[in-house]
C-alpha cells in the first residue's frame, strides 16, 4: 500500500456498485483499441519498458558530455505531466520549462538559461501548437545569436508524432534542422502522458537511473491492475471518484484539492488540467498548495454562505509534530462544513508517484464516467469517452487563428 484514501466526511450514500462496475468493464473493454485514447493503460508503459536503454543511450548522446540543464518547450500536458513528475522527486533544479507567446516572458527566461550548457526538448504531437512553435522558433534564434552558428540542429530535440504527415515539428527532424527525436506516442491523450518519450527522456538527463524508471514503469502497470477491479472496498480510485459524484448530487459543484508541502506544485497544475479537461463544466476542479493557501482562501472556505464547495487534502506521512496538527487541524475545521476526503502517502518514493499518477488518472476517468451514466449519457463503443476527449479547447484556437490571419 502506497497510499491511503478516507472520506473524512461522507456524501450521502446510495447505489454505487452496479455503476462503479460497468465504468470499469467499458474502460477495459476499450483499452488498447484505436481511436479510444487510452493507450496509456499497458500498453504505453510496455513500450517504454522496452526502449528503456534506446531512450538511456539518446540521452548520453544528446547531452554529448556538455549539456547540464533541459530547458522544455511545450504546453498542456507536455509541460505538466514532465513538471508535475520532476517537483515530486525533488529533480527539477535544473529543469526549464516555457509554455508562453508573451515577448517579456521569453526574453527573462532566455536570460536565466547558460545557453553554453543548456539543451532544448520541443515536444508537441501535431508539432504545428502555437505556443510550442513560438517558442522553438524563438529558442532557436537566440541560440543562433548567442553561438554565432547557423546549424544548432545538435542543440535541439524533438518530442511529436513519427508520421511527417501529421507533424510539422517530425518535417523539421526530417530536414536535418533538428538531429535527435523521440515520440508523442498515438491514441494517448496529453494529460494522460505522463510516461511517453518526453517524461523519460527528463528523468534519464536528470540523472534518474534505468532501475528507478523501471521501477516506476512496473509500478504503473500494477497500478493500473488495482484500479481496474471493479469491487469498490478494495479500489481507491473508485472510492474517490464516488466521493466526487455524491458531492456532485448534493449540489457541490466546485471541487478544491488541497496538497501540502511544496514538492506538489507541479502536481496541482498537471491535476487541474487534468480533471478540468476530463471532467469539463461538470465538477470545476481547483488546485492548491497549502499551508500558505490557507493564509487567502481559508476566509472564504469556512464562510457560512460556502455551500458548494467540497474538498481533498494531499500529503505525505511525516512525524513531524507541527505538520500533522496542521492537518488534523485544517482536515477538522473543513470537515465540520463540507465533504472532505484526504489522500495520505506513505512517501514520495518512485514506486509511490507512478501508483499516485494511475490513482488520479481512474479517480477522473471513473468520476466523469459515473456522472454521465446517472443521466444514461452512455458513450457508443466506437466512440472515445468523453473524458479523454478535449473539443472545447479548438474554439479559442479558431479564433486565435482567425486573428492571426486578419
Amino acid at each position: 500500500m502506497n497510499s491511503t484514501v478516507e472520506v473524512v466526511k461522507k456524501c450521502c450514500c446510495g447505489q454505487f456498485k452496479e455503476l462503479a462496475a460497468k465504468a470499469v468493464e467499458d474502460i477495459k473493454s476499450r483499452a488498447g483499441k484505436s481511436g479510444q485514447f487510452l493507450n496509456w493503460i499497458e500498453i504505453l508503459p510496455n513500450i517504454q519498458l522496452e526502449n528503456l536503454d534506446n531512450m538511456y543511450d539518446m540521452v548520453q548522446k544528446a547531452k554529448a558530455g556538455k549539456y547540464t540543464d533541459l530547458a522544455i518547450l511545450g504546453i498542456g500536458g507536455s509541460r505538466h505531466t514532465t513538471e508535475n513528475i520532476t517537483k515530486l522527486l525533488g529533480i527539477d533544479a535544473n529543469v526549464h520549462f516555457y509554455s508562453s507567446v508573451v515577448p517579456m516572458s521569453f526574453d527573462r527566461w532566455i536570460k536565466r538559461l547558460d545557453l553554453n550548457k543548456t539543451l532544448f526538448l520541443v515536444v508537441s504531437k501535431s508539432g504545428g501548437t502555437l505556443e510550442t512553435t513560438v517558442g522553438y522558433e524563438n529558442a532557436k534564434k537566440a541560440v543562433q545569436e548567442f553561438t554565432g552558428k547557423t546549424d544548432i540542429s545538435e542543440q535541439f530535440v524533438a518530442m511529436t508524432d513519427k508520421n511527417p504527415e501529421k507533424s510539422a515539428l517530425r518535417r523539421i527532424v526530417d530536414s536535418g534542422e533538428i538531429k535527435l527525436s523521440g515520440y508523442v506516442h498515438d491514441d494517448v491523450g496529453g494529460r494522460f502522458s505522463i510516461f511517453d518519450d518526453a517524461t523519460i527522456f527528463t528523468l534519464f538527463f536528470l540523472g534518474v537511473s534505468k532501475e528507478d524508471v523501471k521501477a516506476m514503469l512496473n509500478a504503473s502497470l500494477d497500478a493500473q491492475k488495482e484500479f481496474l477491479n471493479p469491487v469498490i472496498e478494495e479500489n481507491e480510485a473508485l472510492q474517490l471518484a464516488k466521493f466526487n459524484v455524491k458531492a456532485k448530487n448534493m449540489g457541490k459543484n466546485k471541487h478544491f484539492v488541497e496538497y501540502f508541502g511544496d514538492e506538489f506544485f507541479g502536481t496541482t497544475l498537471w491535476e487541474k488540467q487534468l480533471k478540468n479537461e476530463s471532467l469539463k463544466a461538470r465538477i470545476s476542479t481547483d488546485t492548491n498548495v497549502g499551508p500558505g493557501y490557507l493564509h487567502y482562501n481559508a476566509e472564504a472556505d469556512l464562510d457560512i454562505e460556502n455551500n458548494d464547495s467540497f474538498f481533498t487534502f494531499v500529503y505525505a506521512k511525516s512525524d513531524d509534530k507541527v505538520m500533522n496538527a496542521v492537518m488534523t487541524g485544517v482536515i477538522s475545521a473543513y470537515s465540520a462544513q463540507h465533504p472532505v476526503s484526504k489522500i495520505v502517502l506513505d512517501d514520495l518514493s518512485v514506486k509511490s508517484i507512478a501508483r499516485f499518477i494511475e490513482l488520479k488518472h481512474f479517480e477522473t476517468l471513473y468520476t466523469g464516467y459515473i456522472l454521465r451514466a446517472q443521466k444514461n449519457n452512455i458513450t457508443p463503443s466506437d466512440i472515445a469517452l468523453d473524458e479523454v476527449l478535449q473539443p472545447n479547447v479548438e474554439i479559442y484556437k479558431k479564433e486565435v487563428k482567425k486573428a492571426l490571419n486578419s
